[in-house]
């Protein structure tokens, strides 16, 4: 086995979970401010993205079952980063959207993840950042 910066027991994939692990140490920190993991950030970023949106295409969307898509919307709605209102074209339904504050704090996780990211990737050189970028898109191809 080629001996790598791990060490020479340490494979392709150990060294891929290593990385991946500092990523989401660094993401839990750069959210700690806000007080919301990870998964809710996601939520909160896709509601971002589509605007207010019925609770079963949320959990679709962040492919979560419905049950911890609702824990999630609650802990968010607690939080006053989310409210539930009714849907206007079928008054049975009801809708998730960000609110206010929602959006601001949507707005600066954005700044902060993109902060953390620059910061952790500093110390590869740009051909190095597009060659694993390129390596990264043939991996989720």
């Amino acid at each position: 086995m080629p001996d790598t910066p791990g060490g020479p027991e340490e494979t392709l994939a150990d060294a891929f979970r290593a990385v991946s692990r500092q990523l989401r140490i660094r993401t839990q920190q750069a959210l700690a401010p806000w007080d919301v993991t990870p998964s809710q950030a996601r939520a909160l970023g896709v509601l971002a993205r589509l605007g207010p949106v019925r609770l079963g295409a949320l959990s679709e969307r962040l492919r979560i079952a419905p049950r911890s898509a609702t824990e999630v919307v609650d802990t968010l709605a607690a939080a006053g980063l989310v409210e539930r209102r009714p849907d206007p074209a079928d008054r049975r339904a009801t809708l998730v959207a960000l609110t206010t504050r929602g959006t601001e704090v949507v707005s600066a996780i954005h700044a902060a993840r993109a902060a953390e990211a620059d910061d952790f990737f500093a110390r590869l050189d740009e051909a190095d950042r597009a060659a694993l970028a390129l390596v990264l898109q043939k991996l989720r191809a």
